[in-house]
C-alpha cells in the first residue's frame, strides 16, 4: 500500500550543520540538516548524541535565501522544538524530526527552485552524488563569520 504524504508544504533538501541541546546553556551537539520546511527540519546526528522522542531541544542553524539570480546567503536562525520522530539510519546515526514552536518567517523550498541542493555555490538537481554535495559553499560561509561568533558556535 502507497504511503499518503501528510506534509502540508514543500521540504527545501540540504547538507548544512546545525547545532543543537536541551537548552543552549548546556553542551552543543553537532548534526548534519537533511531538510527543513517554516515548521520543522530532519536533521542527523551520532546516535550516541540523539536527544530522545518528545523531548524539547533548542537548535541553532543555518538556510539558505535565493535570490532571482539563483544566488544565496544564509540566514540564521535559533529555534525551540520538539522531537516528533528518530530513525534509525545506522546503529551508529539517526534522523531527528523537530517541530518547531515558532515557524520561520518565510516557507524554504518557495525560495528556491522544485527539489534542489545546495552546492559548491550554485544550484544543482538532487540526482548528483551525496559525496558532490556542499563544501566549498560551508567553507566560505565560515570565512565570512566573524571570529567571535565562531567561538559561540
Amino acid at each position: 500500500m502507497a504511503e499518503v504524504e501528510r506534509r502540508r508544504e514543500k521540504r527545501l533538501r540540504y547538507n548544512w550543520p546545525v547545532w543543537f541541546a536541551a537548552n543552549f546553556d548546556g553542551e552543543l551537539s553537532q548534526g548534519q540538516m537533511e531538510n527543513i520546511s517554516s515548521s520543522g527540519a530532519a536533521f542527523t546526528c551520532y546516535t550516541d548524541k540523539c536527544p530522545y522522542n518528545e523531548h524539547k531541544i533548542t537548535a541553532r542553524f543555518s538556510v539558505p535565501l535565493y535570490d532571482e539570480n539563483n544566488s544565496f546567503d544564509m540566514e540564521n536562525f535559533v529555534r525551540d522544538g520538539r522531537i516528533c520522530r528518530i530513525d534509525e539510519v545506522s546503529p551508529y546515526i539517526r534522523r531527528v524530526a523537530v517541530q518547531f514552536a515558532e515557524p520561520l518567517p518565510f516557507k524554504p523550498a518557495e525560495m528556491a527552485d522544485n527539489e534542489t541542493t545546495v552546492m559548491d555555490g550554485a544550484l544543482e538537481s538532487d540526482k548528483l552524488a551525496e559525496s558532490e554535495k556542499v563544501t566549498a559553499v560551508e567553507a566560505r560561509a565560515m570565512a565570512s563569520v566573524p571570529e567571535q561568533e565562531k567561538t559561540n558556535i
